[in-house]
């Protein structure tokens, strides 16, 4: 909400100057400390202030009558302990003026609750374990965080946040994470002249600056050059008392390196087989979501946009390995014929390639350590894959792995 000059006229929230209201709601956050373990007028205060910092979009001015009927909720909650306490009954005044000015009505939805921030509260009491996101979660929340796994492989194939898969064509560099904490992406090259497939050559992904915790770190990687180690030749999160809550560890040299983010509870797989890059990631809830409306476009989260979208089937015009050659190579891979299986025929058949057998089984064990719900581990869909037109045999396989998938 902003200053309109003069009296006590407000704009709509959203615009770039502050209203005398919200500086005195700051004003008598910061120095109000004293009353603070009696009248909690400043936790309301702080809780307004940060549900309406960042109000945008075409539903901003509904989010903000949801902030002042919080705030207002707030107030009544400690109106016993306030009676005597001048920011009290200034928030109250506050309060029922802009609701009159911005046309809120009294009774409605409020703002959801805000998320705990992974940094220090505003007292400076510390969580013990600022640095252990798992920790600090449990301390906080009194229970386990929740996870989300996300994996690109192969053609590449992506597995969402969702647990929507998708396979794409996403030549050139995309998103696959863009939030608070994380921004990784992919760079990508057609796999055969003529080909819609691609494949990742090229991974980057940036470990943002975290107060206490870490420095920023930069992680690259391409094909035949996976190093064990961030760019500026590190392999932790840097001088600060939470560096080594980033780590890197080489699983096998040149093809398997893992990165632990203890802090923000997330870890990181990249994997190369043969020509190609593959990425898994199992991240915390919170994290997986730290992002704005204008942070629109991650793979980890929408897949790829519809029109990078392409069919399975299409592998049927690839001349390097038959169907039923390709089908025989991820068989012993990939016992079930789930979407992992699927898109391992596809990219057998539409690269010639037989090592892309390994990207799909290394992007299915990554699956099985980092999905949070074994149930969901395979996924099958409708979808088919080329191999299922090669023969009668095929069709029946497929029809009896939807089968499995309704009971």
């Amino acid at each position: 909400m902003d200053w309109n000059g003069g009296g006590s006229r407000f704009k709509r929230p959203g615009h770039p100057s502050h209203t005398p209201f919200f500086i005195k709601a700051v004003f008598l956050l910061l120095s109000g400390r004293a009353v603070y373990s009696h009248c909690k007028i400043l936790r309301c205060n702080s809780e307004y202030v940060a549900s309406t910092l960042n109000l945008r979009g075409p539903n901003k001015n509904t989010a903000y009558c949801n902030a002042l009927r919080s705030y207002s909720r707030c107030t009544r909650r400690t109106a016993r302990t306030c009676r005597g306490d001048l920011a009290y009954h200034s928030a109250v005044h506050g309060i029922e003026d802009l609701m009159i000015q911005n046309n809120c009505s009294k009774e409605g939805p409020t703002s959801p609750p805000r998320p705990h921030a992974l940094a220090p509260d505003p007292q400076g009491s510390q969580s013990p374990d600022i640095c252990d996101y798992e920790k600090s979660f449990a301390h906080k929340q009194g229970r386990p965080p929740a996870y989300r796994h996300c994996a690109t492989f192969g053609d590449p194939h992506v597995r969402t946040f969702s647990d929507e898969f998708h396979t794409c064509r996403v030549e050139g560099s995309w998103p696959l994470l863009d939030n608070k904490y994380l921004f990784a992406q992919a760079t990508s090259y057609p796999v055969a002249k003529g080909s819609n497939a691609t494949a990742t050559s090229k991974l980057t992904i940036i470990f943002k600056n975290m107060k206490e915790c870490i420095d920023q770190k930069v992680y690259k990687a391409e094909v035949d050059n996976l190093p064990a180690a961030f760019e500026d030749g590190s392999v932790n999160g840097g001088e600060r008392p939470g560096g080594n809550s980033l780590t890197i560890q080489e699983h096998s040299p040149g093809r398997h390196v893992e990165i632990q983010a203890a802090y923000i509870g997330t870890t990181i797989a990249v994997r190369q087989a043969g020509r190609q890059l593959s990425f898994s990631i199992r991240a915390a809830e919170e994290v997986a979501g730290s992002f704005t409306e204008e942070q629109d476009l991650q793979l980890c989260v929408g897949g790829c946009p519809p029109s990078q979208r392409i069919s399975r089937s299409e592998c049927c015009c690839g001349d390097g390995v038959s169907a039923e050659r390709a089908h025989r190579l991820c068989k012993e891979k990939l016992p079930v014929e789930d979407v992992y299986f699927q898109s391992c025929v596809f990219d057998v058949v539409t690269s010639g390639d037989a090592n892309f057998t390994l990207a799909a089984h290394g992007a299915l064990e990554d699956a099985r350590v980092f999905h949070p719900d074994v149930k969901k581990l395979h996924l099958f869909q409708n979808n088919a894959a080329c191999w299922a037109s090669s023969s009668p045999f095929f069709l029946a396989a497929l029809a009896l792995s939807h089968f499995q998938l309704l009971f």
